[in-house]
C-alpha cells in the first residue's frame, strides 16, 4: 500500500475553503503542498501565509506531474471537466481524491474515462463552515467531524485504505465506508434537507429587524442559511431523486404534528417530542 510519507507532494486542485483547509493540514503536518486555482489572488494568499509551497492559476503538464497525490476541492462538473482535460498530466500509478458532496452522479463517470493507471477513491469530507474563500480554511474544521469513503468494484483495497488514513492524518474521527448511493442517500437526509429547511426559514417571513426578536434556537436551526448558491444550488439538483425523496418524508412527518396540534392531541405531541429527544440524546454523548 503507497503510505503518506513526508517527502509526498500533495497538489489540491481548488484553493477555497476546503482545499486550503487540506492545504494546511497537510502542510502543518510536514508535507509538500502545491495547488491550483483559478483566482490568483487564492494563490498569493495562501503563498502569503505559507500555506503552500507553490501554486498556479495556469496548470501545465509540468506542475501536476510533481505531484505524488492529488485532491480536488471543486464543484462537480468542475471536477468532471478538470479531470477530463488534465489527467494525461499525472504519474502512473498515482492516487487522485476528491471533497465532493454528491457521488452518484460522478462517481462512475470519472472512473470510467479516467486513465488505467490512476485511481481515483471517492471522498466526502463532512465538515465546513458557512463562510467560502481560502481566507477562511482552518484544519481544525476536521477534527473529530465525519469521513465517507464511496468506493467502487473500480477500486483496490489498498487505495481504500489510503485514502482512509489521510482521513486519520488530518483529524477525523468516524471514516465511514459506504456506496455512491448509500451516500448520497444519507447525505440528502443530514446535509441538503436540513440546509432547503434553513434556507425555508429565512424565506418563509419577511419580517424587518428579524435578528432583534430570535434566541438561540432560530439563530442554531438558520447558521446554514448563509449559504454558497452556486455549490448548493448545483449539489440539489444533481442529487435531485435523493434530495427530493427526503424532502416528502419531513413534509409528511411536519404535516402529521400539523395536524396534531390542529386536532390537540397532546399526548401524541409528546410521544414525537419523546423520540425526538432520545435520538438527538446520541450527539450529546
Amino acid at each position: 500500500m503507497k503510505k503518506w510519507i513526508n517527502e509526498n507532494v500533495v497538489l489540491i486542485v481548488g484553493l477555497g475553503l476546503m482545499g486550503g483547509s487540506y492545504a494546511r493540514g497537510l502542510k502543518k503536518l510536514g508535507y509538500r503542498v502545491n495547488a491550483i486555482d483559478s483566482n490568483p489572488d487564492s494563490i498569493e494568499y495562501a503563498l502569503s501565509q505559507g500555506w503552500i509551497d507553490a501554486g498556479t492559476d495556469a496548470p501545465t503538464k509540468e506542475f501536476i506531474g510533481q505531484a505524488d497525490a492529488v485532491i480536488f476541492a471543486l464543484y462537480p462538473k468542475k471536477l468532471m471537466e478538470w479531470i477530463e482535460q488534465y489527467q494525461d498530466a499525472f504519474q502512473p500509478g498515482i492516487y487522485i481524491s476528491d471533497v465532493t458532496g454528491i457521488k452518484g452522479s460522478i462517481v462512475y463517470d470519472i472512473q470510467k474515462n479516467l486513465r488505467k493507471d490512476v485511481e481515483y477513491i471517492p471522498a466526502h469530507p463532512i465538515a465546513g463552515r458557512e463562510k467560502s474563500g481560502v481566507q477562511y480554511a482552518d484544519p481544525s474544521v476536521f477534527h473529530d467531524a465525519n469521513y465517507i469513503i464511496t468506493p467502487t468494484e473500480q477500486n483496490t483495497k489498498e487505495a481504500v485504505r489510503w485514502c482512509e488514513q489521510l482521513a486519520r492524518l488530518l483529524g477525523f474521527r468516524t471514516v465511514t465506508v459506504m456506496s455512491p448511493e448509500e451516500h448520497d442517500e444519507m447525505i440528502g437526509y443530514v446535509s441538503q434537507l436540513t440546509h432547503c429547511i434553513a434556507v425555508s426559514l429565512m424565506t418563509c417571513k419577511d419580517i424587518e429587524h428579524l435578528c432583534d426578536y430570535t434566541g438561540d434556537s432560530f439563530r442554531d436551526l438558520t447558521r446554514i442559511a448563509n449559504i454558497n448558491d452556486e455549490m448548493w444550488s448545483e449539489l440539489f439538483l444533481m442529487n435531485k431523486e435523493a434530495l427530493l425523496c427526503q424532502m416528502e418524508g419531513f413534509i409528511r412527518e411536519i404535516t402529521d404534528l400539523k395536524e396534531m396540534i390542529a386536532n390537540e392531541e397532546k399526548e401524541e405531541i409528546r410521544k414525537k417530542m419523546r423520540l425526538s429527544t432520545k435520538r438527538r440524546e446520541a450527539f450529546d454523548r
